[in-house]
């Protein structure tokens, strides 16, 4: 079978990655969890995860209802390393909703025109209306990490983008707009795993680019850089939620219950909800490296 990118990635892991990176990835069973500083040592069972999932999914159509009949507006801004589970849990999001009022934006390199405009200017065109969910898969945050990391930035402009976040944040709860940004955060071997499972199954070979292969080198500038945007851009009204997504089946259901919970919305059930694994899911402070 044809590898992307000439098998850069299979090159990487062989003779690019630190030595303790392939040990892990080497030693370890499918359901191991490689970080040694994740706080669970195995993935969530299939069985578990599928039953609190199922709860889960009746809250999400109820409150797309709630959205709906009410006007609401509703944006969940993901972020996070390569492979950290952005697009499956958006997924799972969205899994059982109207895709008629809850939409995806994931955007792709600005065209010659949009590079010419206020660099908000895009992702504010895609806000949701009244009644509407919008998903971002990925967003303004660019500028703060992949642009900062690979140079599509200067130094200026990333500066003028921090001094204006903030503040275009804030119009946005101010306007109504209830607003999470969840930052998906997963360990280096776990990264590579699943990077080499993307480059060896021809479904899923198109999630990977050249900016993926790069990025595996780049660990540390990048995390520079994402150390640097959520100390600038967490407050009290515009938080950052932390999700470790090492096992990706415990991250999607805190992603989804940080929503829930979020969300004053008609017949909603707490104990169907249930609780958000805090050793997990949280503030900046549970960032990992």
């Amino acid at each position: 079978m044809t590898k992307p990118f000439d098998g850069a990635i299979s090159t990487y892991a062989t003779q690019g990655a630190p030595e303790d990176i392939r040990n892990a990835i080497s030693r370890a069973d499918k359901d191991d969890i490689l970080s040694e500083t994740y706080p669970h040592a195995e993935c969530m069972s299939r069985k578990d995860y599928d039953d609190q999932m199922e709860q889960l999914q009746i809250e999400l159509v109820k409150m797309q209802a709630w959205v709906q009949d009410t006007g609401a507006r509703v944006v969940c801004v993901f972020e996070g390393r390569d492979a950290a589970g952005k697009g499956g849990t958006i997924k799972r999001f969205r899994e059982n909703l109207n895709p008629r009022s809850a939409h995806v934006v994931a955007l792709p390199k600005p065209t010659e025109t949009e590079a010419g405009e206020w660099y908000f200017q895009r992702y504010i065109n895609r806000l949701p209306s009244a009644g509407n969910l919008a998903f971002y898969d990925r967003s303004w945050y660019n500028r703060g990490v992949v642009e900062k990391v690979f140079g599509f930035c200067t130094d200026a402009q990333r500066a003028h983008f921090f001094q204006q976040v903030q503040p275009y944040e804030e119009m946005l709860v101010e306007d109504g707009i209830h607003l999470f940004k969840f930052w998906m955060n997963v360990g280096r071997a776990e990264q590579l795993r699943r990077m080499m499972a993307r480059e060896s199954d021809p479904l899923k070979q198109w999630k990977l680019s050249w900016i993926d292969i790069e990025g595996m080198s780049k660990w540390d500038d990048y995390s520079q850089a994402i150390r640097e945007t959520l100390d600038r851009t967490h407050s009290d009204s515009t938080p950052w939620t932390i999700v470790r997504s090492d096992d990706k089946r415990r991250a999607r259901l805190a992603a989804i219950r940080c929503v829930l919970h979020g969300l004053d919305y008609a017949n909603k059930d707490s104990q169907a909800i249930g609780e958000i694994d805090i050793s997990i899911c949280g503030g900046p402070d549970i960032w990992d490296v």
